[in-house]
C-alpha cells in the first residue's frame, strides 16, 4: 500500500506566513527526471489541478500529480531555516542517495 506524503505544522505555517491560501495557490511537489541524481524535485506555489492529491489543513494546501506520487510515498514535507536560508526539504525514505543541495535524488 503506498502511503502518501505528510507535511508537517511548519511546512502549513510557513504556506500561511507568505499568504499561499489566501492568493488561491499551493505549495506543489513535484518529481522530474534530471539534477545530479537522477530526479530532481520541483517545488513551487502553483495552481491545484484535477488529478492532483490535495493534502489541506487550516486553509493551506499541498499538491502532488499522479506521476510523482509513487516517489513520494511516505515522504515528510517540512520547512527548514537555517542560516544558510530558508526551505521547504522533503525527507524521502524511497530515495537510496541524495545530492548535498537537497533537490536531486535517485531511487
Amino acid at each position: 500500500m503506498n502511503l502518501p506524503p505528510k507535511v508537517t505544522d511548519r511546512a502549513y505555517e510557513r504556506l500561511a506566513e507568505i499568504g499561499a491560501g489566501a492568493q488561491g495557490k499551493a505549495l506543489r511537489i513535484a518529481v522530474e527526471g534530471g539534477g545530479c541524481s537522477g530526479f530532481q524535485y520541483d517545488i513551487r506555489l502553483d495552481d491545484a489541478a484535477e488529478d492532483d492529491l490535495v493534502l489541506e489543513r487550516q486553509g493551506e494546501r499541498v499538491v502532488v500529480d499522479s506521476v510523482s506520487l509513487p516517489f513520494l510515498t511516505d515522504a515528510v514535507i517540512d520547512f527548514s531555516e537555517e542560516l544558510i536560508g530558508a526551505r521547504f526539504t522533503i525527507e524521502n525514505p524511497n530515495a537510496t542517495s541524495s545530492c548535498g543541495c537537497g533537490t536531486s535524488f535517485s531511487m
